[in-house]
């Protein structure tokens, strides 16, 4: 008589991830076949007669250190790019929650109230058009520090998608909506919690993951300006004087990846609470 054997359990997981990236294998072609065209296009550009900056090869063989050691930390700004871009993160999360708070506030009051909305309107059009850099000086002035300066740089940055994404979600409520709750008789904070927010919610992470992206821009502008601090900006500002282009570059490449993985996080962290605009 012959007696069936079971499968070990770590055969079928082997199959699950190899089936798994079977599938996700086609979608990881196009995006590969495209870097490797970039990385290409610029080595060769790269070896022409009187190019200035350097290919990925001499980046790589140039950076070598920093690649492997990210996390060395001497003592004041000299920090490996795991502490820089830390450093940025830290002040682009606390800048991005406090707009987040008073954008969506802020919106929702000028989305419930037509009269502050045509008040404020002009204002928040004509604030929102100017680019971080222009608030460096008046920051500084201001706040006469540079960690201060820099927070609220990214926060005057970052507050406007938020809170005009807002408000358009709370205008565009729809009528049936507003119906029902007349005729239920809710409360205001019934009509808050269970119509007005979640009817506006699509639009507010619109906003939010728009902000996302802004803020990550202005810390790096705000730091570029702002000399003496640990962060990404700085980082690349204090490569650039020393002449260290291939530093320069692969900060770059490191700020492209972060600024990539905050914006899927907004996108998942979306998805999450609202599965059905996937």
């Amino acid at each position: 008589m012959t007696i069936a054997q079971k499968r070990p359990a770590s055969s079928k997981l082997d199959n699950n991830f190899i089936s798994n990236l079977q599938k996700q294998f086609p979608e990881l072609i196009p995006p590969a076949i495209a870097l490797a065209v970039f990385l290409a296009a610029w080595q060769l550009f790269a070896w022409t007669p009187g190019a200035t900056l350097p290919g990925p090869i001499q980046v790589i063989q140039d950076t070598w250190i920093l690649i492997i050691y990210p996390f060395y930390d001497k003592g004041g700004i000299d920090k490996g790019l795991f502490w820089q871009i830390l450093a940025s993160l830290q002040r682009v999360a606390i800048s991005y929650t406090l707009a987040a708070i008073v954008g969506i506030a802020l919106g929702v009051l000028i989305g419930i109230n037509k009269t502050m909305s045509k008040a404020l309107d002009p204002l928040f059009q004509l604030l929102r058009t100017v680019p971080p850099l222009a608030w460096v000086p008046i920051s500084l002035a201001a706040l006469r520090q540079n960690e201060p300066a820099a927070l609220f740089v990214i926060f005057i940055t970052s507050i406007w998608p938020i809170l005009i994404n807002t408000a358009v979600g709370v205008k565009e409520i729809p009528s049936d909506y507003n119906n029902v709750a007349k005729v239920l008789q809710l409360s205001q904070k019934e009509y808050f919690i269970n119509i007005l927010i979640p009817a506006a919610l699509p639009y507010i992470f619109t906003g939010l993951r728009i902000a996302i992206g802004l803020a990550w821009l202005a810390i790096i502008a705000a730091e570029i300006v702002m000399s003496g601090i640990v962060g990404i900006g700085f980082f690349i500002w204090d490569a650039y004087q020393n002449n260290n282009v291939s530093e320069v570059i692969l900060a770059l490449v490191y700020i492209g990846v972060v600024g990539l993985l905050l914006d899927k996080f907004m996108a998942w962290l979306q998805n999450l609470i609202l599965p059905e605009q996937k």
